[in-house]
């Protein structure tokens, strides 16, 4: 198959180098709104991989006779790539957002129950977590009995970079979503209600772009049961994401490794004793590979999604709710903000 590759940044650059590894797939073509930087990327890859090149401009690639294509350029291109991937009829993989607001998740949503057989792929890349996906088959086969409380969190080691505050959504958008949407996936429930709440401690950019660097997030789900979510920006021990789903039987954990980032104090103790991650793409480098292996099979007609674009608005409205919550001081039913 062939497979086009719009944006080739941080997230992008390490698509390429998995892309060219999966399973049939034979040509792979680049494209940045930085034709050098493209250009360099697939220089660098054609050298073990023929058959990886370069086109001028992202627009091309809607002309290059690929079978599906892969979308990692800037947030604020996602709406229009997805749309104009859907038209031209091709299954399409996407980092999460599908837009920066719901009107344009609604937007894509529409354009593809308009277009039927299409399937799109949003990179929530924790549901090809193995510790995630053995906590949902846990909880689907019933062994944990009922599920009353869920723990889930995100805590980055530092802040992003300044200049991407002001168009990441704020915390509970950029870094919360992630929870908000495994949360989902793990129990099979929908949540009804979200009280949230944040704090700045860092960085004065943080407050200055209107958001917190602290959060949480109290959510109810539609069998009363509780998911209690946390995100942080200066977990300084290192990356920490770690879901806990606690039942009338049993429990567990996700992320309860050796390299969890947090030292115990008690006498004696030496877990959790090896080195933390040290951000994302650390912690989810075989997730990574594993989402995209499983687009390259949805392209193949042998799969078909995990995470619609129907899923992604289910978490943006959990996002939403909790932005308005922290605003307003109080509880947020789910269907204040739906559309």
């Amino acid at each position: 198959m062939k497979l086009a590759l719009a944006g080739v940044g941080r997230i992008g650059t390490v698509h390429a180098r998995t892309l060219v590894g999966v399973d049939g797939v034979k040509e792979l073509v680049l494209a940045d709104v930085d034709g050098a930087r493209a250009r360099a990327v697939a220089g660098s890859l054609a050298e073990q991989h023929p058959g990886v090149s370069a086109l001028s401009g992202v627009a091309d690639l809607f002309s290059c006779g690929a079978d599906g294509l892969v979308i990692a350029a800037s947030t604020g291109s996602h709406t229009s790539l997805l749309l104009r991937g859907i038209e031209a009829g091709i299954p399409v993989f996407c980092e999460k957002p599908v837009a920066t607001d719901v009107e344009g998740t609604l937007a894509v949503l529409r354009a593809v129950e308009a277009a039927g057989s299409i399937q799109v792929q949003i990179g929530f890349q924790r549901r090809f977590d193995t510790g995630y996906v053995a906590a949902r088959e846990a909880v689907v086969s019933g062994v944990l009995g009922w599920v009353h409380t869920v723990r889930s969190s995100t805590l980055d080691s530092a802040p992003p970079p300044a200049a991407y505050l002001p168009t990441s959504g704020g915390i509970f958008r950029d870094c919360s979503v992630h929870d908000f949407d495994i949360i989902r996936w793990v129990t099979g429930r929908e949540a009804v209600e979200v009280y949230a709440a944040g704090a700045n401690h860092g960085a004065d950019f943080i407050r200055a772009a209107g958001d917190v660097d602290a959060a949480a997030a109290l959510v109810t789900l539609d069998d009363g049961s509780f998911a209690h979510v946390a995100a942080g920006r200066y977990n300084g021990r290192g990356y920490d994401v770690r879901m806990e789903v606690l039942g009338s039987r049993d429990s567990l954990a996700v992320g309860l490794d050796d390299r969890m980032p947090l030292r115990s104090v008690q006498p004696g103790a030496s877990f959790p004793g090896g080195t933390p991650y040290a951000d994302f793409m650390e912690r989810f480098a075989a997730a990574y590979v594993a989402e995209l292996e499983h687009f390259a099979a949805v392209v193949a007609g042998h799969a078909t999604t995990r995470c619609t674009v129907a899923d992604a608005l289910e978490a943006f409205y959990l996002a939403e709710a909790a932005v308005l919550s922290r605003r307003e001081h109080r509880p947020v039913r789910i269907e204040e903000v739906r559309r």
